[in-house]
Formats: C-alpha cells, structure tokens, sequence
C-alpha cells in the first residue's frame, strides 16, 4: 500500500514525481473556467437572487416530482436494487468543471471502484450553471469507462438553469416544465425573472450523442427525481436536494421523514453538509425542524451523513446520545480546491483534533496557497513555504502535534507567521478575534474558488463504501494527478461503521 499524505511529502503528491497519464483522457479542447470572470459570476446568480427576492426552488422542485410520478415513477422515491447482503459503492463529489484536476480523479476512481455496484455523484454534477451540453465533458466522457450506474443529487450549481439538464441525463429523460403564469408587475417574484438566468436556446442539442458513451445496459439508472432512496442489501441510503441555498422544501421534508421510518441502518448523501469548516450546519426543513434531527433521531438508525458542496474531505464522529454519527465532507471529485487551512481548531458536537479528520492536510494546503499566490502576486520568495513549513506553522497557530513528521527541524519565522495570516489559516478559538471570522469566510468564497492550477499536486479524493450485514467500511482514497497516486491509489482515512 501506499504512503498517504498522513505518513510522508511523497505521499502528499509534493516532489518532482512523474504526472499521470489523465491527460490521454481530456477532450481535445478543454473549456476552462475561470471563476473570477464577470460572465461566469453573471451566469451563476440565481443563487444571489434567489437569496435577496425568495427562493423558487421547493416550487419548482415539486413540480419536477409530480411530472416524474405522473410518467410512472415510484411516489416513494425508492430505487430498490437487488445487491446481496455484501456489495460495494462509490460516492464522489463536486466533480464537473471538466479540465484537469476533474480528470485526475478518473485513473484512481477507476481503479478502486473495481466490482463496486453503483456510485452517487455528491452535489454539482456539472459547473458552472449545470448546462446540458457541458454534460459531454463533464460526466459522460470521464466516466464513460465505469460499468456500473451513477445516480446523483443535484447542488446549487445544477440549479442554476432550473435542473432542466439534471432531470433529463438521470431522469429519463424528462421533459421541460411547462411555463409557470407571470408574477404580477413590481413584486419580488416579478422582479426575480427579470434577473433571472435561464438556459441558452438549443442547449442540449449534443446531449444525445453523449449519452452514447455511457450506453451500456449495465450502466443504466434511472431516478424517480432530484431526491430519493435506494435500498440496497441491508442498508437505505438516502439522497436529499437542497436546491440553491441549502434547505429542504416542507414536501421533500415529510418525504424524509416518512423515508427515515423504515428500520435499516441508514446513510444520507445531502448537497450541503451537516458539519463543515467546524461548524454545525442542521440544514433547516421549511415549516419547522432540520435534516440533522431526523438523522439524530434514533429510531432512524443513521450511522453517517456525507455531503458535498465543500471540495475538500473532513469527516466529523459525532456523539448522538451514546452513538456515533459520521458526518462527512466528501467534495473534491474534481472542482476547485476549498482550503483546509482556514479550518480553525476543531472542538464542536464532542469532536476534538484528536478526532477530527481532514484532506489535505492543513499544512499542505498552506504550502498549496503559499506557492500559488506566490506565483501569481509575483512574491515566491515571501509567500512561498515548504510543505514541512506549512505543517510547522499551522501545527503552532492550532496548538497540534503536526501530522505528518517533518524530515528534519523547521523553525518557525515571522514570515511564516505572517503569510499564515494573510492566507486566512485558521487557529484556537480562545485566539479567535471579530476579524478572523470574515477573513476566513471571504477567503473560502473569494480565493478558494480562484485556486484551479494544472499541475500536480491537486489534492482530490473520493470515496469506496463496502458493506457487510456486520459493518460498513468506508475509505477515502487521494487524487493528486501524480502517476505513483494513480496506480495505488493512498488511502487517508478509513472508518469501520457497525451495524449490529
């Protein structure tokens, strides 16, 4: 087995190690996405304006449910499958932005998803505004050598032009909604569609020659919507849409609830996670209550609840009343790197730094900004710091042992301290000032998103679920676009969940 980036720098994907072979699999012409780019923030803003004149989603949702239930689909939302009591799945993230990083997570993927029985694509299938025909690079070509199917719940970027693509690429094949009656003049609604962004006349038209590379019978999977729950072997695994701002309408609410009732243990994929960045985000159900009370609720036996939405991986063991919940962060399948080294020391739900789990490590996403913004400010020799000095320095703003032994002494500087500092490392709460808190909330949505470089190390992983009567078994395997990461893939964190 391989080093893992918790054992050395090689591990990590750092050194002159030889780059893999994803980039025989990229499109001839990849369309890169530059997230400071007007046009890109102008094509994404339904989330804002959804946020300032009211959220249209749940409506919109409910009405996407109905037409499915009228085509024929199952009003229980319940995919049931017909594994045995042992099988194998893959859960991966935050995947389609479609250059590099995107497809340095194929080789890996492929590998260890090897007799596994489906996979669930983890919140934003496809960036920046799920547009149909990005669907070609961004889904069916990456993963048009995976046998088996790929289900998905949609995140706020696959609502950005109403889940219309969404609901006919997993959907069969939907048809779009027909026309809702214009909003009176002057009012919220009304002035909401003026702004609001729609799809481009004629997406879409590529869609069905796309589909033809994953045309196989075996990969086939249809979804009776955008939430659901597919009851496989001994376990229900339970998808949920939180649309553009990561809530539950009241419908799909009671849907959970009632879903939640029946007496296996339980896994929830949701598009926002629960616990993130250390805190807790309960994810509120429109008309009273929130999707971390049903998943604490112990008459509904869930034993983990993974999101997406946060490109990164954090995995958070929470008591809930003498069990353990495992709420996980599982989205870096392929878009922009999210920091981890924002993340302030971890002491939240009973969950301690000794505990808490993270990819990459803290340090190395320091020494990733370090370089990054070095390169691009022209200040390599400031903001610059070794892998074994972005340990060091965050080791000391947390009050850690670093996790990954240095080769040799490091000593931290005022420099390091600063750039630390400047690039919005996280640190003790007691140490926790009024300005902390908006620099690392404004350095998450500002500079995260213009972190995408097109080399290695790119810090990306997914998830393998293997499940027995006994225990579920779940590892996340790192994507860092290095050859060695790609033939055996690392390991950097690995759970056993029992069942009885």
């Amino acid at each position: 087995m391989s080093d893992s980036s918790r054992n050395s720098a090689a591990g990590a994907g750092w050194g002159a190690a030889e780059p893999g072979e994803y980039k025989r699999l990229l499109p001839p012409r990849v369309q890169k996405i530059s997230w400071l780019d007007p046009r890109t923030l102008w094509a994404a803003r339904n989330g804002v304006l959804a946020s300032w004149f009211g959220d249209p989603t749940g409506r919109t949702r409910s009405r996407w449910v109905a037409q499915r239930e009228a085509a024929g689909a199952p009003a229980d939302k319940v995919i049931r499958r017909e594994e045995t009591d042992r099988f194998s799945f893959m859960v991966i993230g935050d995947t389609g932005e479609g250059d590099e990083p995107q497809y340095a997570v194929v080789p890996g993927f492929l590998k260890v998803s090897q007799e596994t029985d489906f996979a669930v694509v983890a919140s934003d299938v496809i960036y920046p505004v799920g547009g149909a025909d990005d669907y070609d690079s961004k889904f069916f070509r990456p993963y048009q050598d995976y046998r088996a199917p790929l289900y998905a719940i949609p995140g706020n970027h696959d609502w950005y032009e109403d889940l219309g693509a969404f609901m006919r690429v997993f959907c069969d094949d939907a048809p779009p909604l027909a026309p809702e009656p214009a909003p009176r003049p002057l009012t919220r609604a009304w002035l909401r569609s003026l702004l609001w962004h729609r799809p481009r006349p004629g997406d879409g038209q590529r869609l069905d020659q796309a589909r033809e590379l994953r045309s196989d019978a075996a990969q086939r999977s249809v979804q009776p919507g955008p939430y659901w729950a597919i009851d496989a072997g001994p376990i229900r695994i339970v998808g949920i849409d939180t649309g553009l701002l990561g809530t539950l309408d009241a419908e799909q609410g009671a849907w959970l609830r009632e879903v939640s009732k029946d007496p296996r243990p339980k896994i929830l994929i949701t598009g926002s996670p629960l616990y993130v960045d250390g805190e807790h985000h309960p994810c509120p159900i429109d008309g009273g209550g929130s999707v971390d009370d049903v998943v604490r609720d112990p008459a509904h036996r869930y034993v983990a609840a993974i999101g997406g939405d946060i490109h990164n991986y954090q995995r958070y063991p929470v008591d809930v009343d003498g069990r353990t919940v495992q709420y996980i962060v599982s989205g870096g399948g392929g878009a922009f790197m999210h920091a981890t080294h924002t993340i302030p020391r971890v002491d939240i739900g009973g969950v301690t730094e000794r505990d808490f789990r993270c990819y990459p490590l803290r340090g190395d996403s320091l020494a990733f900004y370090g370089r990054l913004y070095g390169r691009r400010l022209r200040m390599r020799r400031f903001f610059t710091l070794t892998e074994e000095e972005g340990l060091a320095v965050v080791a000391e703003r947390l009050g850690i042992t670093p996790v990954r032994s240095p080769g040799g002494p490091v000593r931290v500087t005022r420099r390091m301290r600063l750039v630390a500092s400047l690039l919005g490392a996280g640190g003790r709460p007691e140490r926790t000032s009024r300005f902390r808190l908006p620099v690392r909330k404004i350095y998450t949505q500002l500079f995260s998103p213009s972190s995408v470089t097109y080399s290695p190390p790119f810090f990306k992983c997914f998830l393998r679920v293997d499940v027995t009567p006994e225990a579920i078994r779940l590892r996340c395997h790192a994507a860092t676009g290095n050859r060695a990461q790609e033939i055996d893939p690392p390991i950097e964190d690995e759970i056993t969940i029992p069942l009885i």
